[in-house]
């Protein structure tokens, strides 16, 4: 039997940290400045790709953000636990290591 309370702790608590490293970063965004005089043509390229790379970050904690609702959702509705795919119980090893997870390891192989 999984300790369902337990899971709800660990993804609310997950939650948490993406949200304050979404405020963080949010806090230290600035755009790119392109203006030819101010900054060399590497340096420019150089904050770009930072720029590039700070944003597929918070796409990357947007996306685990959601997992994280839909997994606090499957609780909600008694559906936690079980693959969303064929509907097998998921390895609770495998939930300890990412209590987001919505498939069993099969499934999540096949593609």
């Amino acid at each position: 039997m999984l300790d369902l309370a337990r899971f709800r702790e660990k993804l609310l608590a997950r939650r948490e940290e993406l949200l304050a490293e979404d405020q963080m970063s949010e806090a230290g965004r600035a755009p790119v400045t392109l203006e030819q005089d101010s900054v060399g043509r590497l340096s420019r390229i150089d904050a770009m790709q930072l720029q590039a790379m700070a944003l597929a970050q918070a796409r990357r904690r947007q996306n685990e953000r959601h997992s994280i609702d839909a997994a606090l959702r499957r609780i909600d509705e008694s559906e936690y636990g079980y693959c969303v795919k064929c509907g097998d119980d998921i390895a609770p090893a495998r939930l300890e290591h990412n209590p987001a997870f919505a498939t069993c390891i099969e499934c999540a192989t096949e593609g």
